[in-house]
């Protein structure tokens, strides 16, 4: 697994590779997505009803099989942050969105991101999602979106 898709920047914060994570899936880059991960034996990856994923090679085959079906177009949105010098644990809403016979839809994920700053910079080493529920959906249509 080569990590050279995210340049090595201990300088770098977990926001700059939670974007490149995110990057990854709406590009459907199996090798920036792998990039963002940590070097650790035990990272840790689990999908809304889903198994949980140990290991980079048990989360590379899994996001392999997702990109068979194309990119996931996916955006973080209301991310709540707890951060350390060397750990940072995000609270997310994942927005999904796809398109369906009836038109564009959106599917809406509880996910946490957890990153350990190392001598490469901030990389995950884990990622826990769970199905949204109504109640966040609604909270994310409520939320103005600023234009950069």
């Amino acid at each position: 697994m080569s990590k050279a898709s995210i340049p090595p920047n201990p300088i770098g914060s977990a926001d700059d590779t939670e974007a490149a994570f995110y990057e990854a899936l709406q590009s459907g880059d199996i090798e920036k997505l792998m990039a963002c991960w940590g070097d650790e034996d035990d990272i840790v990856c689990v999908h809304p009803g889903g198994a949980r994923l140990v290991g980079a090679a048990a989360i590379r085959a899994m996001f392999e099989v997702l990109f068979a079906n194309g990119a996931i177009r996916v955006h973080a949105e209301k991310v709540r942050r707890v951060q350390t010098m060397s750990a940072s644990v995000h609270s997310v809403v994942e927005r999904i969105d796809m398109l369906t016979g009836e038109g564009p839809r959106h599917a809406y994920v509880i996910a946490t991101n957890v990153y350990h700053k190392t001598s490469q910079g901030w990389r995950l080493v884990a990622h826990h999602a769970s199905p949204g529920t109504a109640r966040e959906a609604q909270e994310v249509m409520e939320t103005p979106h600023v234009l950069h």
